[in-house]
């Protein structure tokens, strides 16, 4: 088994490795992997701002490589952004963190009687529409109203940063917990890579480390709750949209999720685009236009339909990460993601960035 089993023998990816002076820009086309870096595409950003990036990228002369044990994430320049509350499931649960203040003990009655309330309600809503804005004011009537409720049935999408640039990690590499934590999930996502004039240029495969005690106590902790080292996971690579893989493919896709304990425990969940409530390329449109620009484009998490509600040790108490979890995303077409859960106090420190990265790219003559 190797990092790159799961992409489509006919589908065109790109991504990002370690070379031996610096990161390299990758292909991986018809079974083979190619270091593809030159002057002309040095960055992930300079590939996926051409017009014509796929053709570029299977056109390109490369040197061909040994898979590595571990890829870089597939992005360089690209802002990380995310999603979240995307789903109706997973909105139920953001309600019930708040409603709980974080403590998972406190979870399971409240899960229960917001469940009983709005459970079968929220499901075929449209955010933003008239029927949604009559759930808000029958939920406001039970006194049962929150803010993730506006952001999953209202008329505006969360949109967050998720990692600086540079920061994320990619397939191989550890993820990281905040020490803090004693509630957290991992978040199978899809991540769109989106060129800085909202064109849709492929996509990936993301982990959106969540942290449920610290978001729970305070929407305002989602900084803390969300970006911290190791805490963005990307891979193992982007596959370009072409005449074989579109958004419409993404839109279908059914994202598998697999947590494999240290002491032999195993979660399985799943995340289906098809039940998203908010359509991919609105999302992108949200988070980039005349009101945002990203000149170096963006890499965006879709969100997530996952949210374990299971048992793990203490009854009542839910799913929570030990350290040492192994993390598989998959899903057809975009391979599998895999990580292994550490403290982000005891992941590879982040000090490879921009600065950095335009450095050792002159020193290489690339610039």
């Amino acid at each position: 088994m190797t990092i790159l089993d799961g992409l489509s023998a006919d589908g065109l990816y790109t991504g990002r490795g370690d070379g031996p002076d610096g990161p390299v820009l990758l292909r991986y086309h018809r079974g083979t992997l190619s270091d593809v870096t030159c002057r002309e595409v040095p960055t992930m950003r300079d590939l996926l701002e051409r017009e014509d990036a796929a053709e570029w990228l299977a056109a390109a002369e490369g040197r061909e490589i040994d898979v590595p044990d571990s890829l870089l994430a597939p992005c360089d320049l690209q802002a990380v952004k995310a999603c979240g509350v995307t789903f109706a499931r997973s909105m139920l649960e953001r309600v019930i963190e708040e409603r709980a203040a974080g403590d998972p003990a406190k979870a399971e009655a409240i899960r229960a009687r917001v469940g009983d309330l709005v459970g079968g309600r929220l499901r075929d809503l449209v955010p933003g529409s008239e029927a949604a804005a009559e759930v808000k004011a029958a939920l406001q009537a039970e006194g049962l109203w929150s803010q993730y409720l506006e952001v999953g049935i209202g008329p505006d999408a969360e949109v967050f940063s998720k990692c600086p640039p540079m920061a994320a990690v990619g397939t191989g590499a550890d993820i990281g917990l905040h020490p803090i934590s004693t509630w957290n999930n991992p978040e199978p996502e899809i991540v769109l890579a989106v060129a800085s004039d909202g064109t849709i240029k492929g996509a990936a495969l993301g982990n959106d480390v969540n942290l449920r005690d610290v978001e729970g106590r305070s929407a305002l902790l989602l900084g803390k709750a969300k970006d911290n080292n190791a805490s963005a996971a990307i891979g193992p690579m982007i596959r370009l949209f072409d005449d074989g893989y579109t958004l419409d493919d993404v839109r279908r896709a059914e994202v598998r999720l697999r947590v494999e304990g240290p002491e032999g425990y195993v979660l399985e969940g799943r995340s289906s685009m098809s039940e998203i409530s908010r359509d991919p390329a609105d999302l992108v449109a949200q988070a980039l236009g005349p009101h945002h620009q990203y000149p170096d484009g963006m890499m965006l998490y879709c969100g997530t339909l996952f949210a374990p509600v299971e048992d793990r040790d203490v009854p009542g108490q839910g799913f929570t990460h030990k350290i040492g979890d192994m993390v598989t995303i998959e899903a057809e077409g975009l391979g599998r993601l895999v990580n292994r859960v550490r403290l982000s106090t005891e992941c590879a420190p982040w000090t490879f960035g921009a600065a950095a990265l335009m450095r050792n790219l002159a020193g290489r003559g690339l610039l």
